[in-house]
Formats: structure tokens, C-alpha cells, sequence
């Protein structure tokens, strides 16, 4: 059986010091070799260079470009599905509003609060107005 001094570690000094998580973020991080034979991989120098060519070539004349954008988006704003989807979008901005005063109404008048208090109602009174409310918010 070994003991605690069978298991001797290097000492600090002799034990090599890693730099990364592992040895092959340290061979990645390194600097590539500039060699007429490397294919790999091309300079940095030439990346941004190739980058810029091609944008001008992409994004040659932004006047014509800004009228194609202009021309799209007065059509699209011209176009009936965007009239269609606006009008929906107010109704149902509507009808959400009215939904939500109905219920909160409803609440007030079951707990004789607010707005829509049931106060100085008759039984009578007071339960047909309950009823009306469950029917608009749709609980009954």
C-alpha cells in the first residue's frame, strides 16, 4: 500500500505552466507562419481588404438603392394588407379596451366598489345589472 509519500508531485518550479484550457487553444492562439508554401490560411491583412472590395461591389450606387427602398416602402404602405391589418388592429384595440372595462366593472359592482358600485340598488336591481356584466365579459 502507498502511502502519502509514494505519490510524490513535481515541484512548482519544474511543472510547465499552461496558458489556456488546454494544449490546443494554446496551438490555435499562436501566431500562423507566413510561408510561400501555407495555404490554410490567408493574413489577416488581406481578410478586411477582400471584405471592403466586395462591399463596394454589393453597395456600388446607394442613391439607386435608396430609391428601390424608397419605391418599396411607399407601395407597402400603399398596399391594402397593411390598410386590412390596421383596421383590424384599431378594432381590436377597441375591443379589448371595452373588455376589460366590462370586467373590471363587473368586479366593482360584485364588491360594491368603484364605478359601477351596486350602492343604493335594489336586490332586484343589483343582480340584473350582475348579469348583464357576466353576460358582456362572457362568464355566464
Amino acid at each position: 500500500m502507498l502511502g502519502l509519500r509514494g505519490l510524490v508531485a513535481a515541484s512548482p518550479v519544474t511543472a510547465p505552466r499552461r496558458r489556456g484550457r488546454c494544449s490546443a487553444a494554446t496551438a490555435a492562439t499562436s501566431a500562423p507562419e507566413k510561408t510561400a508554401g501555407h495555404v490554410g490560411r490567408l493574413p489577416l491583412a488581406i481578410v478586411p481588404a477582400a471584405a471592403a472590395s466586395l462591399s463596394l461591389v454589393l453597395w456600388s450606387s446607394p442613391a439607386e438603392n435608396q430609391k428601390k427602398y424608397a419605391e418599396f416602402d411607399s407601395r407597402f404602405k400603399s398596399s391594402q394588407v397593411l390598410k386590412d391589418l390596421l383596421e383590424k388592429s384599431k378594432q381590436n384595440k377597441l375591443k379589448n379596451e371595452r373588455e376589460i372595462q366590462d370586467k373590471y366593472c363587473l368586479r366593482g359592482a360584485e364588491w360594491g366598489v368603484g364605478d359601477c358600485s351596486t350602492e343604493g340598488m335594489s336586490d332586484q336591481e343589483k343582480e340584473d345589472f350582475i348579469a348583464e356584466l357576466k353576460k358582456r365579459t362572457g362568464q355566464e
